[in-house]
């Protein structure tokens, strides 16, 4: 069995923990019987262990209850940056696995419900932990956004990332946070009254700036490019700038010398929204790109087409967007 899920940003600005969006960088999972155990990786995340320690792998196991099976893995997805590779990687291979709740599944094992929600559902959700599972909410998102992701070449442990949050925070960021979570929900589904402000955060963005020190310099450049709202993507070190469709370009190229600036080498990233989410069945591979390249091997690549992206779920959607393409790479890349 096949499945594809699509890569996510979470804890968007205010969102800690509970808001997050899905983005058209995908990973495949294909999965047979077997003797043993094998498990093959291509692309983003190839040089991890090919082993039971594997995140795909420790999934199946966890659904089939036994490990003899063949795991072919194809990503898209940066490991380690805040682009919610991981939960992707869980929820495909719970659904390749045959779970009749892939999103719990994934969340169990992976550890983040809102990446593996987004995932799942794709387009913009909210997820909450009920008694009885998790509820995810679908929330409106104006199709005239596109999103640019500053990725820099350097790993950022969500583990480590979450374990310089303080265990309490003062009453009046908690207002603030909840404040400025209304603010953008509202920009979100609205463009026109998505603000700068809206991303604001004190939880989790401000402690974790030790972490990556360049990144306030950067989130401003993105802003003055013109991104309507820029902050962090996950526990980082991506970025994320929230741009009208057609200013993505122009901005992720301002973003591309703002960390050739800020001397980080990276890439930057023009992305939509995938509103599909989870696909399983023979049309789960990965999109056809454009220039038959993988994203972030080729600059100033154009945006791949739409071929062979017929959705496999029942509701008969169709994909959200094209896929996302870069720009390029700075420093010497």
């Amino acid at each position: 069995m096949r499945a594809r899920a699509p890569a996510s940003s979470a804890n968007l600005g205010p969102g800690l923990d509970v808001l997050a969006v899905a983005l058209d960088l995908y990973v495949e999972v294909e999965l047979e019987p077997a003797e043993r155990l094998s498990v093959e990786s291509e692309g983003e995340g190839s040089e991890l262990p090919a082993d039971a320690s594997h995140l795909a792998a420790r999934v199946a196991a966890a659904v089939l209850g036994h490990d003899r099976v063949a795991i072919r893995v194809r990503s898209e997805v940066p490991v380690a940056r805040g682009l919610g590779s991981s939960a992707a990687l869980a929820v495909a291979t719970a659904a390749a696995a045959g779970a009749g709740d892939p999103l719990a599944v994934a969340a169990r094992l992976e550890g983040h419900a809102d990446n593996a929600a987004a995932s799942y559902a794709g387009g913009l959700v909210a997820v909450n932990a009920l008694e009885g599972g998790w509820r995810t909410s679908r929330l409106a998102l104006d199709p005239g956004l596109e999103f640019v992701a500053l990725v820099p070449d350097r790993l950022l442990e969500t583990a480590h990332a979450r374990a310089i949050l303080p265990p309490q925070v003062p009453r009046a960021d908690a207002i603030f946070n909840l404040g400025r979570l209304a603010m953008l929900l509202e920009g979100l589904g609205d463009r026109d009254r998505l603000v700068p402000a809206a991303a604001g955060d004190r939880l989790h963005q401000p402690p974790r700036v030790q972490l990556f020190p360049e990144a306030p310099r950067l989130l401003e450049a993105l802003e003055r490019a013109g991104a309507r709202a820029a902050c962090w993507s996950g526990a980082g070190p991506t970025l994320l700038g929230i741009c009208d469709a057609g200013e993505a370009e122009r901005i992720a190229q301002a973003g591309l010398a703002a960390l050739g600036d800020a001397g980080v080498k990276g890439r930057s990233l023009v992305l939509h929204a995938d509103a599909v989410g989870l696909v399983v069945g023979e049309h789960a591979r990965l999109p056809v790109r454009a220039t038959g390249a993988d994203p972030g091997n080729a600059a100033g690549r154009t945006p791949g087409n739409a071929a062979g992206r017929t959705p496999g779920n029942a509701a008969g959607s169709t994909p959200g967007g094209v896929p996302g393409h870069t720009l390029g790479h700075t420093l010497g890349r």
